[in-house]
């Protein structure tokens, strides 16, 4: 899917509403907001949604990266560990303007504060979560 984010056209809108409320992806872009840095790794994207596979979240991921949503974001090589994640997943300003303005963010709070009760989470998934993340500011 291109960029639609900058083309103000009603159609467009639509298509691009449509697109970020599929199943897959909205529950995608719910696990970024949820997240406590919102900017889940894609393994916290994987145990989030034990139900999809692997291939299918990073290719949802990628369509929301194609979409302006979602952005990669990377730490600088000095500051990556071994065996933590250096890659993490994030919205976009842009993105989240988009969002906001077509009220798909009313449950931003209740989101986090469901994801801050998942008490299962493996250890490998609490060390990620606690995995220093790059400064997107």
């Amino acid at each position: 899917m291109d960029n639609k984010l900058g083309n103000g056209t009603e159609s467009a809108t639509r298509d691009l509403v449509h697109f970020v409320t599929q199943q897959t992806r909205f529950s995608l872009i719910s696990d970024i907001l949820g997240h406590p840095q919102q900017l889940p790794s894609m393994y916290e994207l994987e145990e989030l949604n034990p139900s999809i596979s692997e291939a299918t979240v990073y290719n949802h991921i990628q369509k929301l990266i194609d979409a302006g949503i979602v952005t990669e974001v990377a730490l600088d090589d000095g500051e990556r560990r071994q065996g933590y994640p250096w890659k993490f997943y994030g919205l976009t300003d842009e993105g989240r303007e988009f969002l906001e303005e077509h009220n798909l963010l009313a449950a931003e709070a209740t989101l986090q504060q469901i994801y801050d009760t998942i008490s299962d989470k493996p250890e490998k998934m609490v060390k990620y979560e606690n995995t220093p993340r790059p400064d997107t500011e």
